[in-house]
């Protein structure tokens, strides 16, 4: 189970000013490499209490402000982030000897984005998120094929889907970002960023 790592380096030399445009070189090398999912991450959320909780979800959008993603806003990491709208993402891209660590805030993405990108969904999964309550427990898996089938009924094919009511998105405001690129000797490279402004960023490298 003991991997020896070392196909690359991370240098300060080597990296963007701004950890967004870095994040989208390595995203785009992530993307080239065909790794499954490239834009899947690790999303971890605590509640009012503290207890942390932790799942995959995918990443829908990046731009100058953050990192987004969309989900049941009646789900467990829905209730969370409302409690405490606090979380950290991990992108996991194991192949190419990496991984990216986001810490941040949350808020809730307008409706006429959540709206644009829910009409850009594929049929099937606007009727599974009408379908599915999150987190909720159902007696069975027909139970669950059943309420599809009646949305499925409700809209037939052709027809506009609206947006759910308690479907949105989230935008994740990152204060702290962290590359970390695996190297021999678990002497591991990692550049982190921190948040100094509104607009500017401090870079520095941790111990591994």
């Amino acid at each position: 189970m003991r991997r020896i790592y070392g196909i690359g380096e991370l240098l300060e030399s080597q990296v963007d000013p701004d950890p967004i445009v870095q994040f989208r070189v390595w995203l785009g090398q992530a993307t080239e490499a065909g790794l499954s999912e490239p834009n899947a991450m690790v999303l971890a959320t605590a509640d009012g209490d503290g207890r942390p909780s932790a799942r995959t979800v995918l990443l829908k959008g990046l731009d100058s402000r953050g990192f987004v993603f969309y989900t049941n806003q009646q789900s467990r990491k829905a209730d969370d982030l409302a409690a405490n709208p606090h979380c950290a993402l991990v992108f996991p891209w194991h192949a190419m000897e990496r991984q990216v660590r986001v810490e941040g805030t949350v808020s809730k993405l307008p409706t006429e984005e959540v709206d644009a990108y829910f009409a850009s969904r594929p049929r099937e999964s606007r009727l599974g998120a009408w379908a599915s309550q999150q987190s909720r427990p159902v007696d069975s898996r027909e139970e669950l094929d059943l309420q599809y089938a009646s949305y499925e009924r409700q809209w037939p094919e052709g027809t506009e889907i609206f947006t759910p009511y308690f479907w949105g998105g989230y935008l994740v405001y990152p204060q702290t970002v962290e590359f970390w690129q695996g190297r021999v000797g678990r002497l591991h490279d990692r550049l982190a960023y921190r948040r100094a402004s509104s607009d500017s960023w401090e870079l520095s490298r941790l111990q591994p």
